[in-house]
């Protein structure tokens, strides 16, 4: 493996050069010879694979003591917006424009009376249900690029000047976790015993966490390798003796060291991957496999904050109907089963995951059954903490497209950013402004969430008020909210996995606790009676005479003709 010193001015190690080379040859002059002293970054197959120092945005998260996570999900290609999330609305003007390739209204789940999905991301709708699925429209930015990298710079790098080449080399997570480090490769472990700051699989549109020395993120080219490091704790062998023709066998085991030891963060992932563990089955695809990872190094208490994915294949300018079709039931039925993976172990409600794209398509077809570069799309938000399901902003008219057929955008996309940073990161809005924006004075949007304080206009729920609803509660009621407030209640998994509901009263009440699977459809009473002020545990299959599958199911608590609801999975 260590042939290829045949080519330097010394052959072999007998020569007098060899041993002038080892005495004036230390770890730092070596790093420093390579180009990468002070980088934090190494190779992993044809990629940097990098660890983070301390920086503004750690210490910002850190201070406000938030164990939020977000993920980012990187749709590569362009996906196209109105075969993502259709305006009933406006379809006649849809489908005139897109005679071949648009959906008919039976292949339309309408989530709403104006907007639906298709019926192949039928697996979102439990997630509407349960108010943990918010898409915002028309999201993009003034003079929008339509090509592949500029667009993707620009959505990483936030520099709406970027042309080409040119633009700011930053991405907006880098910033944040920018701060010089320069002896990091040689103070080795660095900084963050808990783990990586962020994690990244694939190298494709790594600027989101670049920063001025280096790239943030743990970064490796795909599943399989990340993977492989999750399963073994190492990337690459340190036996002596596949070295002992090399002459340069020092500076490699270093290097290698560097990869296996300085990034200690591979025995930390490692660690975590084989502490938690995975409770739904996953189809078995690229990005079934991501979420799936990643569930479990959530759940092995990993400590990273930020996790980027990718799911490729967007760029439909031929053939998209089955493309599309594909690649978004793959992503709806992961989504599904990465968040009722994560609902075992209670860690759902922190767990955040965004959709990001170059760019969306025109709203007219082609002549090869697709669709080309066009401007603004939505932006899809996963989670418990969405707390409540929504359409987001204005959607654009589908009637006043630019000349090229473009939707503009109704939505900058700096505008979400710095809202997730503010309000699920609990990032200071000054900080974010400065290391984000370089003064721009974002707008806040109303996901849900507010960590800051600030004030949001309203939004519309899917039941059409501007409160989240819950999932269950038969239409017309109006739960007390000092009873929902005093009783506690949450379901919790045994080491044996059968599923429980703790409950806590406050006074003594007749309970009923109902359960029903995911359509609604009653399926019996698990507890009706009488219980006393105090705690008590209820095992969801002792309590239904009937045989339950594994799947996921909601229990309604009725106390007092008030209702509590919550989902609960069932392995």
């Amino acid at each position: 493996m260590c042939d290829t010193h045949h080519n330097s001015p010394h052959k072999g190690k007998d020569h007098d050069g060899h041993d002038l080379e080892h005495k004036a040859w230390s770890r730092r002059s070596f790093l420093q010879a390579l180009g990468i002293a002070g980088s934090g970054s190494m190779m992993l197959g044809s990629n940097f694979l990098t660890a983070s120092a301390p920086s503004p945005l750690t210490a910002a998260i850190a201070a406000a003591e938030t164990d939020n996570i977000l993920i980012l999900i990187r749709l590569s290609g362009g996906n196209d917006g109105l075969s993502t999330i259709i305006p009933i609305n406006q379809y006649d003007i849809y489908a005139n424009a897109r005679p071949n390739i648009y959906l008919p209204e039976s292949k339309i789940l309408r989530l709403t009376d104006e907007y639906g999905v298709p019926t192949y991301m039928k697996s979102l709708e439990p997630m509407w249900g349960e108010g943990q699925f918010k898409a915002v429209h028309g999201v993009g930015y003034e003079g929008q690029s339509l090509s592949h990298f500029t667009g993707s710079d620009i959505f990483a790098n936030t520099d709406l000047t970027t042309t080409g080449f040119s633009g700011r080399d930053t991405g907006w997570m880098g910033r944040h976790f920018e701060n010089l480090y320069p002896d990091y490769l040689s103070d080795f472990p660095g900084s963050r015993p808990e783990g990586p700051a962020a994690i990244q699989v694939g190298n494709y549109g790594s600027l989101v966490f670049e920063g001025e020395e280096t790239n943030y993120a743990f970064v490796t080219n795909n599943i399989d390798q990340l993977e492989q490091i999750a399963e073994t704790g190492l990337q690459y062998s340190v036996d002596d003796a596949l070295f002992d023709d090399c002459m340069y066998s020092d500076q490699i085991k270093f290097l290698r060291g560097v990869s296996n030891v300085t990034n200690e963060y591979a025995g930390k992932i490692h660690e975590a991957y084989m502490r938690g563990a995975n409770q739904i089955e996953y189809q078995n695809n690229g990005f079934a496999r991501q979420l799936a990872l990643l569930a479990r190094l959530i759940k092995g208490n990993l400590g990273t904050k930020v996790y980027m994915i990718s799911l490729g294949g967007f760029d439909t300018h031929g053939n998209q109907p089955l493309v599309h079709e594909r690649l978004m039931s793959n992503l709806s039925i992961a989504v599904d089963n990465f968040y009722d993976d994560l609902a075992f172990t209670q860690q759902d409600e922190k767990v955040l995951s965004m959709t990001f794209s170059e760019f969306g398509r025109r709203i007219y077809e082609n002549g090869s059954n697709g669709t080309d570069h066009g401007k603004a799309a939505p932006t899809l938000f996963f989670g418990s903490g969405l707390n409540g399901s929504a359409f987001v902003g204005e959607h654009p008219s589908l009637d006043e497209p630019n000349s090229r057929g473009n939707l503009e955008y109704t939505m900058d996309f700096r505008d979400l950013y710095a809202t997730v940073l503010a309000e699920w990161l609990c990032v200071d809005i000054p900080l974010v402004e400065q290391h984000i924006m370089d003064g721009y004075t974002y707008t806040p949007v109303n996901l849900g969430f507010n960590c800051s304080g600030v004030d949001f206009p309203e939004i519309t729920y899917s039941d059409g008020n501007p409160t989240p609803p819950s999932p269950t509660d038969p239409p017309g009621e109006n739960p007390n909210p000092e009873l929902i407030n005093a009783i506690i209640h949450k379901p919790f998994y045994p080491t044996d996995s059968t599923p429980h509901i703790y409950l806590e009263m406050p006074f003594s009440a007749h309970v009923n606790i109902q359960l029903f699977n995911i359509m609604g459809q009653y399926l019996g009473s698990v507890f009706n009676e009488m219980m006393l002020e105090g705690s008590t545990e209820i095992n969801i299959r002792e309590g239904l005479p009937t045989y339950l599958a594994s799947g996921k199911y909601i229990y309604r608590i009725q106390v007092q003709n008030q209702n509590l609801s919550k989902s609960i999975m069932v392995a």
